[in-house]
């Protein structure tokens, strides 16, 4: 008797902690919220059964590699700090001037801060720019109408890049596709033996060709400028560069301000030997010494101080010096090989003549069929403050730009161009024949890298750290006024 009184007390007590639990997790019949449509005590003893387990925790950061590995990678890369290079206060103060003056576009328009402004870090925020005709300023920059009935004028092919330490004596090339690159005495550029002499950088030669292209700063033939006036610029032809070179420095050479400030910077030479190399090399210094910064975490690690990089920068350090192999191609110094390459980004926009759709990169100044899709390894110091990325502006976010890497064949083939601006929105090159031209090409250092999603922000973090704060708020740069007289975007 006592052994079946436990039994049936035990079964009893059972029964009442089940309905317990039942009514405490909303169970019994009827009672369910689990949307069950049975509903009924299975679902409430099985919801409290869940709710029992503790949560699923995510995975554990990995641990960050040692300051001692990193710093191997670091020299491995070849990465070490950077000086200063020196300017001239003068050909500064005529650069700053000659940056923001539209009076060197053929229209008086455009200026070359218009799409290296300092509003946007030496960019223009925008995946491709919008040169002769546009209106306004960076994102909110729109398409001119062309004087002579072409309606809407294009984009310009490429996107506008930074121009951050861009002064150093190990700079050798410059624009996306290099066709201008060498040193003092040994440039090779479009312009062959048309090219002045006395250039003091590649920075001072790449400042020589903006203004003399069409869509960029010179406008077209029969274009009046924001006066009225004949575009006299637009009438030289084309392969005549020396003339439109004359007839820039003769525009500047009118203006009394500017003679004053071009005597401050080349006092030793006459005013009639003056030649548009003198504006360009004024320029230069003014980038020099406006766009050089040293300053970020980053720079500051390669220094020495081991703690300005928190847990994830230095993953993200390990893996760009490291597995991921970024530092295969943005290596040295300057964080770029200087090399071109085809790593798989999508053509958007409207192409780069005489290809157009399509822009042949390297192959275009080439003429090598291997070099078509390539293009030059961008440097990194301050990327995160530069979007878009690559070179027509692909990719809007520099999340979005890293996992590029991850797989570029199935990045290339599956490309959202919702993420462009609208106006660029249907242009993205989505051929089979494109897609496949381009994916057979891709440098194999930037297949099957597999990143999952902790290395993807990591890597986004590491490339935060190189962040200049000076850069952060550049706005001081911008002059109220140019000795023109014309509006400063």
């Amino acid at each position: 008797m006592l052994h079946r009184s436990t039994v049936h007390l035990g079964s009893l007590f059972m029964a009442l902690l089940i309905s317990v639990v039942l009514a405490g997790c909303g169970g019994g019949v009827g009672g369910g919220t689990s949307g069950d449509a049975a509903g009924g005590a299975t679902t409430g003893v099985t919801t409290a059964t869940e709710e029992l387990r503790p949560a699923p925790q995510p995975p554990a950061a990995p641990a960050a590699p040692t300051d001692a590995a990193i710093r191997n990678l670091l020299a491995q890369a070849n990465v070490a700090p950077l000086a200063a290079p020196a300017t001239d206060a003068n050909k500064v103060a005529l650069g700053r001037a000659l940056m923001f003056d539209k009076i060197l576009s053929g229209n008086r328009n455009v200026s070359c801060a218009t799409c290296h402004h300092t509003t946007f870090h030496t960019g223009d925020a925008l995946s491709l720019s919008i040169g002769v005709g546009g209106i306004g300023l960076g994102p909110t920059r729109v398409q001119g109408v062309g004087q002579r009935g072409q309606g809407t004028l294009p984009f310009i092919a490429r996107n506008a890049p930074d121009v951050f330490n861009r002064g150093q004596a190990q700079w050798r090339t410059m624009f996306w596709d290099s066709r201008v690159s060498g040193a003092p005495g040994n440039f090779t550029t479009p312009a062959g033996n048309q090219l002045p002499a006395g250039l003091d950088n590649v920075l001072a030669v790449q400042a020589m060709f903006p203004v003399t292209s069409r869509a960029e700063m010179r406008g077209e033939d029969g274009d009046r400028d924001v006066f009225g006036n004949v575009n006299e610029l637009a009438q030289i032809a084309d392969n005549n560069l020396p003339a439109i070179w004359a007839a820039l420095t003769a525009r500047l050479l009118a203006n009394a301000e500017y003679r004053a400030l071009f005597a401050a910077a080349y006092p030793t030479v006459p005013t009639n030997q003056l030649g548009f190399q003198h504006a360009a090399n004024a320029i230069a210094a003014f980038e020099i010494a406006s766009f050089t910064g040293f300053n970020s975490p980053f720079d500051r690690y390669v220094a020495g101080d081991n703690n300005v990089l928190n847990a994830a920068e230095k993953r993200g350090a390990g893996q760009f010096f490291g597995a991921a192999r970024c530092s295969q191609c943005h290596n040295g110094s300057l964080l770029t090989d200087q090399n071109v390459h085809n790593i798989g980004t999508p053509q958007i926009g409207p192409g780069h003549s005489p290809e157009a759709p399509e822009d042949f990169g390297r192959g275009a100044v080439t003429g090598n069929v291997n070099d078509r899709y390539r293009f030059r390894t961008p440097p990194l110091r301050n990327v995160a403050l530069t979007a878009p990325y690559f070179h027509d502006g692909a990719f809007v976010t520099l999340a979005g730009a890293v996992r590029h890497y991850d797989n570029p064949p199935a990045s290339l083939a599956n490309y959202n161009q919702n993420q462009l601006d609208p106006r660029l929105v249907g242009t993205f090159l989505n051929s089979g024949a494109v897609i496949a031209a381009i994916s057979a090409g891709i440098d194999p250092r930037v297949r099957n890298i597999n990143l999952n999603n902790q290395e993807v922000a990591d890597l986004v973090a590491f490339l935060q750290s190189l962040t200049d704060p000076r850069f952060v708020d550049m706005s001081g740069l911008r002059p109220d006024r140019v000795p023109s007289g014309l509006p400063v975007d």
